[in-house]
């Protein structure tokens, strides 16, 4: 239900941001008999603007999860199968090759649209009858953390209002008021590149294979839609962005052809472009007195290797297990110190990993190029070395939510 704000109400759990990451925790929580608050800054009838156009690639562990939350089942549009995967680094020798059956899997996980999936988690949201909705509503600052209650000032149509809950979620993005309200040091980096995404049709339809071409500049993906199109990702050095932007539909596929070469036939429409600057922001700690962070709020990073979601995801269904072990008091410092605890191998390591993959194949020194030949052609080669990068692709790093394992009927 969509609730108004009356003066300081009391939730178990209170989540400020209702995208991807708020709305997936408080549908798990939802299932756990708790009062949960969502406040949401997009109006009833409104998806967030995180729902656009993007392509999301989500893990295997991702997929199970999200099935067993009924989020996916709720989706009405076709969802792409990731059977294969092709990376290749223009300028190197090598490249890697993985296949799904290889490894005893049908597909490695499955490409959605990011406005198909908002309106999937939105019916289900509809579904639950506990939790309490605020919107449009917005987090303007908090107020003290006392007798086990955190105190939180947000604000309406109507005016100012305060909350309280027992414990405060932040889930509302890279630039988290309530991460700064926390006082919470973040970390960032400027990668200096740009990403184009869009909806490509090429002239051979995807068939499973999901391609990544690296380049200095960023990356240039296509990713098997359910729709018989790609889902384009096109990384530009950020000085060449706004030109870039600036191309007529027929010179940004000329130019993108160049780039990621003939691999999928002849490139021969795009759809409408939209740009995104490549940042990360890492904070420096997960947990304050009472409140917590999540998803992009916690750490936000470069989309080389679709790690992004999947890592919010098993962010917040690991807090929701941790509060299920304490349900009587989800805020306190035993859940926090759990879930700090538990997040802490699978955050480092996907960090790391990101991170260090895009510095890499951004890296011009010519000292570079045979170490990442070599590495390619070692995991090209290597079922051992396979294996590890694509249990950490499919989702399945250090400590790992139950409901990502889970096998669907």
């Amino acid at each position: 239900m969509t609730a108004t704000l009356p003066e300081a109400v009391t939730h178990d759990v209170l989540i400020v941001g209702g995208g991807l990451v708020g709305a997936s925790l408080a549908i798990a929580l939802d299932a756990l008999g708790l009062e949960v608050g969502l406040l949401e800054a997009a109006p009833a009838g409104a998806l967030p603007a995180v729902f656009d156009q993007r392509n999301l690639s989500f893990a295997e562990a991702t997929v199970n999860a999200l099935h067993a939350l009924g989020v996916l089942p709720l989706m009405r549009a076709t969802t792409g199968s990731i059977r294969r995967i092709h990376v290749s680094r223009a300028g190197d020798v090598g490249r890697i090759k993985l296949d799904a059956c290889n490894h005893g899997r049908e597909e490695f996980g499955r490409v959605v649209v990011a406005s198909d999936f908002g309106e999937a988690l939105e019916a289900r949201l509809q579904q639950l009858h506990r939790l309490r909705r605020y919107r449009p509503a917005r987090f303007i600052g908090l107020g003290d953390a006392a007798d086990g209650l955190r105190s939180v000032r947000v604000a309406d149509a109507d005016g100012q209002h305060a909350l309280r809950a027992k414990l405060l979620v932040a889930a509302d993005g890279a630039r988290s008021a309530v991460r700064d309200a926390l006082s919470i040091e973040a970390r960032s980096h400027d990668y200096r590149q740009s990403l184009f995404v869009a909806r490509l049709r090429a002239q051979r339809p995807p068939d499973g294979t999901a391609w990544e071409r690296l380049t200095e500049q960023g990356p240039t993906a296509l990713l098997p839609r359910g729709d018989g199109h790609y889902g384009l990702v096109h990384g530009v050095a950020s000085g060449e962005a706004d030109a870039v932007a600036a191309l007529s539909d027929g010179d940004f596929l000329a130019r993108v052809q160049s780039v990621f070469g003939w691999r999928a036939g002849r490139f021969l429409a795009v759809g409408p472009r939209s740009m995104y600057p490549m940042q990360s922001c890492v904070a420096a700690t997960l947990v304050a007195p009472r409140a917590v962070l999540v998803g992009n709020a916690a750490q936000s990073i470069h989309p080389l290797g679709a790690q992004g979601f999947n890592l919010g995801l098993r962010d917040a269904l690991t807090l929701a297990e941790c509060i299920a072990g304490q349900l009587d008091d989800p805020g306190s410092d035993a859940v926090l110190r759990r879930y700090a605890a538990r997040r802490g191998e699978d955050r480092a390591r996907t960090l790391a990993f990101s991170d260090g993959l895009a510095k890499l194949t951004a890296n011009r020194s010519l000292l570079a190029r045979p170490l990442r030949s070599a590495g390619m052609l070692a995991v090209d080669a290597l079922g051992w070395l396979q294996g590890g990068l694509v249990g950490g692709a499919m989702g399945y790093r250090g400590d790992v939510p139950q409901m990502c394992r889970r096998a669907r009927a």
